[in-house]
């Protein structure tokens, strides 16, 4: 038997208690917290070892998979063509009869008007002004059989304000901006700018009175392949409708028509994630934003109120053949996405720790792993980092646009990706964020959110400064 006697014993029981004065381990089958203030494994590597590519040039967003072989490289560089064509009206001469059918009302003259090196769109800025970046949707209350928004019955799903000679266009839109003043915690002031869209000279009469207008601006294409190839059951392992752990956030799938399938299917791209995959997405872009038929979608959507549009020379049935549409769906699935940068600094950790403390990660989901998606090898069992559950919020009314497409509410929005955005002042000139552009910076984008991300939002506001300004760092590290 071992005995303590006099100063022995009592160093020992001073050990003994220091001993229980210190943080217990976990209990047995608990995981110990996560710790967000150190770099984790692959980090930097935002799509993932097949995925990214290290550029932080204006041509960051424009890089092919680094995983490509040569032969499908060479199908990049076809699409990428096809996404650089500016179309021209019908009929046109024999030196450019490959690119005819524009129109007989569309929006932009290529897909790059709206995608700038592959990034995001800005939209106008000065007041009252109207620009190509911004398009409008249009429905009515009810929907198509397909579950669908309605289309407004004079002008379409889409206000159009360009045209062919010989075709009225349909309208300008005009935006006007209004200053929102607010305060952060610590007395910090700041104005966000709501915007308010008038549409002039429409020149088919008015619209229905129960029209319902949502500005949209183009999303950037690169990672988009990434996201098509991750799989509907680890989309849906975030979905939580009804809010059944009670954290206040409750994203959950849209459920939109699959032209190709002839069902309904998850929705995965857009604003809304009112589009199932890269195919329909590319055919509803050439004939919603440009006046191009394809296979998938041959007729135009010329209204009743539209003769002039409707009596227009079509170039081809379809105007867009196949293999073009083949080739743009080929170069949108296999756009890189850039690394991160400076993932280990201490400023960039700190910013992290933050963004996961107030919430961001709810929505905002830092890692997925893509499944097997056919016909892209490259893509497959990548280990990503999007920022991004791909699931429908409610955002809360400052944000709504008040029109619901498919099962997404009017105040419900796809939690955009984050990859990337960190340079989209290098590659597009501009900070400007949101859907329709309304935020001028990364903070100003955290300062429009509500609904669901509220709470985040508050807690952003109660930071200090330093908090604040390490939280940008984060991000734009992205």
């Amino acid at each position: 038997m071992r005995v303590f006697h006099g100063g022995v014993l009592a160093a020992a029981l001073a050990l003994s208690l220091a001993a229980c004065r210190e943080d217990p381990p976990p209990p047995p089958n608990e995981e110990p917290p996560v710790r967000w203030d150190v770099v984790e494994p692959d980090e930097a590597l935002s799509g993932g070892e097949g995925g990214t590519v290290s550029n932080t040039s204006a041509q960051a967003f424009s890089q092919a998979l680094p995983a490509l072989t040569l032969e499908r490289r060479s199908s990049f560089v076809s699409g990428r063509g096809v996404f650089e064509i500016d179309w021209v009206p019908a009929p046109a001469s024999s030196s450019r009869a490959d690119r005819d059918g524009l129109g007989p009302v569309f929006h932009a003259v290529a897909c790059i008007s709206c995608h700038p090196a592959n990034g995001r769109a800005a939209p106008p800025d000065e007041p009252g002004s109207t620009g190509e970046a911004l398009l409008v949707r249009l429905s009515i209350p009810g929907t198509t059989s397909h579950g669908g928004p309605l289309p407004e019955p004079t002008y379409g799903d889409q206000l159009q304000p360009k045209s062919i000679p010989g075709v009225p266009a349909e309208a300008w839109v005009v935006v006007n901006h209004s200053p929102r003043p607010g305060t952060f915690a610590d007395g910090e002031a700041f104005t966000l700018q709501a915007p308010e869209y008038v549409l002039e000279e429409p020149a088919h009469g008015p619209l229905h009175p129960d029209t319902m207008l949502s500005p949209r601006l183009a999303q950037p294409l690169y990672g988009l392949g990434l996201l098509a190839a991750v799989s509907e059951e680890t989309v849906l392992e975030w979905a939580d409708p009804d809010d059944a752990n009670g954290d206040g956030i409750s994203g959950r799938p849209n459920r939109v028509w699959s032209v190709r399938q002839g069902r309904t299917v998850l929705g995965r791209f857009g604003w809304k994630a009112n589009q199932p995959d890269l195919e329909q997405q590319s055919a509803g872009a050439f004939l919603g934003d440009m006046g191009l038929t394809t296979s998938l979608f041959p007729e135009q959507p010329c209204t009743s109120a539209e003769q002039a549009c409707r009596d227009a020379p079509p170039g081809g049935a379809p105007e867009v053949e196949d293999h073009r549409l083949a080739a743009l769906t080929f170069y949108a699935h296999v756009l890189a996405v850039p690394a991160r940068r400076d993932v280990d600094s201490p400023r960039v950790l700190q910013g992290k720790a933050l963004f996961h403390r107030v919430g961001c990660a709810g929505c905002h989901r830092p890692t997925l792993t893509t499944g097997t998606l056919e016909g892209h090898p490259e893509l497959s069992g990548q280990n990503i980092r999007p920022y991004s559950d791909l699931l429908l919020h409610d955002l809360g009314e400052a944000l709504a646009d008040g029109r619901p497409d498919f099962e997404a509410s009017g105040s419900e929005w796809r939690t955009a990706p984050l990859w990337g955005i960190g340079l989209t002042a290098t590659v597009n000139g501009h900070t400007r964020f949101l859907h329709d552009g309304r935020a001028r910076s990364l903070m100003g984008a955290i300062l429009w959110h509500g609904g669901e991300a509220e709470a985040s939002r508050e807690a952003v506001r109660q930071l200090s400064k330093d908090e604040r300004d390490a939280l940008l760092t984060f991000l734009e590290s992205l």
